[in-house]
């Protein structure tokens, strides 16, 4: 588990003892209930990254809700629910150039204009070879907390963890110019091993059906 769920975990699991202490069992089972459930929520599994070049992971676990293959830096959004892994990792192997973040509303993620009216945080981690990959956390219905495990100049490896929503959100990708998706509308994404693309290769262009 992650150390941030620590104190959702321990503050109903101590108030689950006084209240089992005072004999109020049905409510303490409630409490233990939440506590096992921030439990779940936090949890922090191990992944297996792809450590073929060139290649860009998903950033979060969740479902693929848009693809934007129309813009110059393409985008890819995963939607999180409150069941999925919070964890966010990092696509690329890089540096991280720059983080940005910016107050707003909490609209429900899965809306397109979450992406502009919504709290959020932007990543740019620049390759070794100079391609620039950008990814947003954006905060959902529900969340209500934007975490960052890194800062500007920090060193990352693809599928690092480099930040934490809580409670449901999205995470938006962007291609670079010339990359397609390889991930279809709907797929279910685990981050740090999904692959959403390839630099400089584009599936539609080769005529493979998305």
């Amino acid at each position: 588990m992650v150390r941030e769920g620590f104190p959702f975990v321990i503050v109903p699991f101590a108030i689950a003892v006084v209240l089992a202490i005072f004999g109020w069992w049905l409510t303490a089972a409630v409490f233990i209930l939440i506590a096992a459930f921030m439990m779940y929520f936090f949890r922090d599994p191990h992944r297996d990254v792809p450590d073929k070049p060139g290649l860009i992971i998903s950033a979060a676990d969740g479902r693929v809700t848009r693809i934007d293959e129309n813009a110059d830096d393409k985008t890819v959004s995963v939607f999180l629910s409150p069941l999925d892994v919070h964890i966010n990792r990092s696509p690329i192997s890089g540096t991280v150039r720059r983080i940005a973040y910016i107050p707003g509303k909490f609209l429900n993620a899965d809306l397109d204009k979450a992406s502009e009216d919504n709290e959020r945080q932007h990543f740019l981690v620049e390759s070794e070879d100079g391609v620039r990959i950008g990814f947003t956390q954006i905060a959902g219905l529900v969340a209500r907390r934007i975490m960052s495990f890194v800062k500007e100049g920090d060193r990352v490896e693809a599928g690092e963890r480099i930040g934490l929503i809580r409670f449901g959100s999205r995470v938006d990708v962007f291609l670079p110019a010339g990359t397609g998706s390889q991930v279809l509308l709907g797929q279910r994404t685990i981050a740090g091993e999904t692959i959403l693309g390839e630099m400089g290769v584009d599936p539609q262009r080769r005529g493979i059906s998305q």
